[in-house]
């Protein structure tokens, strides 16, 4: 049911004078240089207050401008700022609730990073789905989402949101 509608992802670490501690709302703060750690941390940050309040405008500000968007492995390259800002005003219209989990990102010294994340995605119609999946991020030096490749599945009914969890099939 959510399948099409939905490969969302998602620890404030950094001050800022966002209240998720994006620095996503101030765009000077965007111009400075920050390590691919701290950047993909406010990434999280970013998407665990953008799907709590459904505002996809907190989400697109932790992507560069000029950024590569794939919300699942064949779905067509999208490229700028609008894709992801799409992918999540889109999402959030087709669910009415959701609950999730990011996993401890897997950061490499280049920039690229990994992110598991796990959610509980209720439909307006109140049916479950419950997707798991991993993002793929390449950092930019100034801490934006320079590069998202997104990779997930799912599976009807509420199977929690643990990342360790094995379900018994």
């Amino acid at each position: 049911k959510l399948r099409a509608a939905r490969a969302a992802f998602m620890p404030s670490i950094i001050s800022s004078t966002c209240r998720c501690g994006c620095w996503g709302a101030s765009p000077e703060m965007t111009t400075m240089e920050m390590t691919a750690d701290a950047g993909v941390r406010a990434w999280i940050a970013a998407w665990q207050d953008g799907w709590r309040r459904h505002d996809p405008a907190v989400i697109a500000a932790r992507y560069a401008e000029d950024c590569r968007f794939r919300s699942e492995p064949f779905r067509r390259l999208e490229h700028g700022r609008a894709a992801p800002l799409a992918y999540a005003a889109k999402s959030f219209d087709e669910e009415r609730s959701a609950t999730y989990t990011f996993g401890e990102p897997i950061v490499a010294d280049d920039g690229r990073a990994a992110v598991e994340y796990r959610a509980v995605i209720t439909a307006p119609d109140g049916s479950a789905t419950t997707i798991h999946g991993v993002s793929v991020l390449r950092i930019g030096p100034d801490g934006l989402v320079a590069e998202h490749r997104d990779t997930w599945t799912d599976r009807d009914g509420d199977h929690g949101i643990d990342l360790d969890k094995e379900d018994a099939r």
